[in-house]
C-alpha cells in the first residue's frame, strides 16, 4: 500500500509541467488526470461560463488543448472536419478531413476519434479510417487511409477507436472482424514503423472492440496496451512483441458471444486497471507482468467477476478506483484490494463520457448535459450538479484553469 501511495504522489508530481495542456483523449498521462488547481465546481448557462461557441456538427470526441488553442472534430452532411479555436472562443481555422454521409447529430459519428497533438502537428482519424496529421495553422503534412492500407473494417457499429500519441509515434488499434492488427506510425512523416498481428481465439461479434489503446508508464519503461476480442495485452514499444496478455475476461465455460469491450483500461505507475463488457469482470493489474496472465496469477493485484462499467473508462485517482456505469451507478474500489468502499448514483441517466479528475475532485458526465462533481475518497460526497443544454458524450478536458465541455451542438469553456 505504501509503494501504491508513493507511486501515486510520483506520478501526480510528475505531471506538473504538462498541467496547462490536454493533448489527447485523458490527458497527458492518458489516465484523465490533471494536477490544475481551483477549478469550478459549480456552473450553469448563466453561471461560470466564460464563452460558448456554437459548432457546425456533432461529434464524440474530446477537445484538445495545446496552448492558446483548442482542437476539435466536427461531423456535419458533407464533410468530417478538424477545427482550430482559440482558447478565448474565437474560430481561427477549419479543414477538412474526409468526405462525411450523414450529420453528426447523435452520439455515433464518424467523428468519434480524438484528435491528439504533440505541439508540432494534430494527428486526426475518422470512422471511415482517415488518417491525418497537419501543422497547427492547418496546413496538412501527411495522410493515409487504414481501410486502404491495412484492410476493411468490419464492425457492428462503426469505428470508434481513439488512436493513441507517444513519443514520436502514433498508435493505431484496428480490432474487427476483418482482422486484429497493432499499428505504429511515425508521427512526422505517416509511415509505417511496424505492424504486428494481434491472435486471438474469441469470436462472432468479441471480435468488434470500441476500445482505445493506452501507454502505461513508470521513470523509463513505457509499455502500448490494447484491449479487445477477449483480452487486454501489453505491447514493446520498439516492435509490438506481446509482452503480457490477460485472459478470461470472457471466460470460456460461460462464453458470451456478444461480448464487444467499449471501456478502455486506464493506468496508473503501480496499477492497470482492465474493464471487460455488460457487469462482467475487472482486473487490477501490476506492472511487470509476463505471459498469460490467468485468474490467481502472481502479477495480479485482485480480480472481480462482476461490476464493470460496459462503455464508461475507469478512472484511478488517490488510493481508490472509480467505475462510472452507463446509468449513473458509481462503485469506488480501494486500488490495493478491489474491495468496494461504496457504490451510490450521483445522478441517474445515460453516460458515454469518461470520468476526469482534478485538485480532490472527481467530474462525472452524463449525456444530458449534467456533470456531477464528486469528492475524491472512499465516501461519497457529491459537491454540486450542473446542467447545460446540450448533449454531452465526449470526455471533458481539464486546461489552462477551464474545463472544456464538448457538446453535440456547442463547446463550453466553463471558468474565469
Amino acid at each position: 500500500m505504501k509503494q501504491i501511495s508513493f507511486f501515486i504522489l510520483f506520478f501526480a508530481f510528475s505531471l506538473t509541467a504538462l498541467s496547462d495542456n490536454w493533448p489527447q483523449w485523458r490527458g497527458p498521462t492518458y489516465n484523465g488526470i490533471s494536477v490544475e488547481k481551483g477549478l469550478p465546481v459549480e456552473w450553469s448557462e448563466g453561471e461560470n461560463v466564460a464563452w460558448k461557441l456554437k459548432l457546425p456538427g456533432g461529434s464524440s470526441a474530446t477537445p484538445i488543448v495545446w496552448g492558446k488553442k483548442i482542437f476539435l472534430m466536427a461531423q456535419t452532411d458533407k464533410q468530417i472536419s478538424l477545427l482550430c479555436v482559440s482558447t478565448s472562443g474565437e474560430n481561427l481555422w477549419m479543414m477538412k478531413v474526409a468526405d462525411s454521409r450523414a450529420k453528426g447529430a447523435s452520439e455515433k459519428t464518424l467523428a468519434s476519434p480524438s484528435p491528439s497533438t504533440d505541439g508540432k502537428r494534430v494527428y486526426a482519424m475518422t470512422g471511415e479510417g482517415e488518417v491525418v496529421a497537419v501543422d497547427f495553422a492547418g496546413k496538412e503534412v501527411w495522410r493515409f487511409n487504414a481501410q486502404e492500407r491495412y484492410g476493411r473494417f468490419r464492425l457492428g457499429f462503426g469505428y470508434h477507436t481513439t488512436p493513441v500519441l507517444h513519443d514520436g509515434r502514433l498508435y493505431l488499434q484496428l480490432i474487427h472482424s476483418g482482422g486484429a492488427w497493432v499499428v505504429a506510425i511515425d508521427a512526422a512523416s505517416g509511415r509505417e514503423i511496424w505492424k504486428v498481428e494481434r491472435p486471438s481465439d474469441g469470436t462472432n461479434e468479441c471480435e468488434h472492440a470500441y476500445t482505445s489503446p493506452s501507454i502505461w508508464s513508470r521513470a523509463s519503461d513505457a509499455q502500448l496496451i490494447t484491449h479487445g476480442n477477449d483480452y487486454a495485452i501489453g505491447h514493446r514499444l520498439i516492435d509490438g512483441k506481446e509482452l503480457w496478455r490477460v485472459a478470461e475476461l470472457n471466460p470460456k465455460e460461460r462464453y458470451n458471444r456478444t461480448l464487444r469491450f467499449v471501456a478502455s483500461p486506464v493506468v496508473s505507475p503501480d496499477l492497470i486497471v482492465i474493464p471487460s463488457a455488460k457487469g462482467r469482470g475487472v482486473v487490477g493489474l501490476m506492472p511487470g507482468a509476463s505471459g498469460i496472465i490467468l485468474p490467481g496469477n502472481k502479477s495480479e493485484q485482485w480480480r472481480l467477476t462482476r461490476g464493470t462499467p460496459d462503455v464508461v473508462s475507469p478512472l484511478i485517482y488517490g488510493k481508490e478506483i472509480y467505475l462510472n456505469r452507463e446509468n449513473g451507478s458509481i462503485a469506488c474500489l480501494n486500488a490495493a484490494t478491489g474491495k468496494k468502499q461504496y457504490e451510490e448514483r450521483a445522478h441517474a441517466q445515460t453516460y458515454r463520457a469518461s470520468p476526469v479528475a482534478a485538485d480532490g475532485k472527481i467530474y462525472v458526465t452524463a449525456r444530458d448535459g449534467t456533470v456531477s462533481v464528486l469528492k475524491a475518497g472512499p465516501k461519497f460526497e457529491v459537491l454540486s450538479k450542473n446542467k447545460i443544454a446540450d448533449s454531452l458524450t465526449a470526455s471533458p478536458a481539464l486546461a489552462n484553469g477551464q474545463i472544456y465541455l464538448r457538446g453535440i451542438k456547442a463547446l463550453y469553456s466553463i471558468g474565469k
